[in-house]
């Protein structure tokens, strides 16, 4: 179960976090492959790995049936260490880069607001919750579960809908 879980978390992770990472370098943060769209369909993605993690199991180890519980505590896992590669490959990436990514993305959140033509009181409000994202991204502590919790709830709605699923044996059932 470990292995499994392992394997397919690491790839999972690594596929959402490298094709994530591209996007940003090839659009310099000005079209789609830079867009919260693209960021959150490469993590839909990448976690079906999640699915096909929890039907290996399912098919290798259990003989083509698993319960909900064991089918959904496999996709916890998968998740969980996806979601770890994530947020510790990011981690190195934004070190690499001076932490590049919050500056630019708050600036851009300011320019959008100010096209958008907000009033000058709401503006500023907008400004000033925009400028305390920018200092909590700056603690290691605020800025790390953050980047987790982008990725881990699509994880863990991927799990519960593959458990769900994957417990019926004759969804896609083992070929032996």
């Amino acid at each position: 179960m470990q292995k499994i879980a392992l394997t397919y978390g690491l790839i999972s992770g690594t596929i959402t976090i490298v094709t994530m990472i591209l996007g940003l370098i090839v659009s310099d943060g000005g079209s789609f492959l830079s867009s919260e769209l693209f960021g959150y369909l490469t993590m839909l993605v990448a976690l079906s790995m999640i699915f096909i993690g929890i039907k290996r199991y399912r098919d290798q180890e259990l003989g083509g049936v698993i319960r909900f519980l064991p089918a959904f505590a496999m996709g916890l896992a998968i998740a969980v260490i996806a979601a770890l590669i994530y947020t510790v490959v990011w981690e190195f990436y934004s070190m690499s880069n001076g932490y590049a990514f919050i500056d630019n993305y708050v600036n851009s959140a300011i320019e959008t607001k100010r096209a958008a033509g907000l009033t000058a009181e709401k503006l500023a409000q907008e400004t000033a919750a925009l400028e305390k994202l920018r200092s909590d991204y700056g603690k290691v502590y605020i800025r790390m579960p953050m980047t987790f919790l982008e990725i881990f709830p699509v994880g863990l709605i991927i799990a519960f809908l593959s458990a769900a699923l994957l417990q019926n044996p004759k969804i896609l059932p083992a070929r032996h």
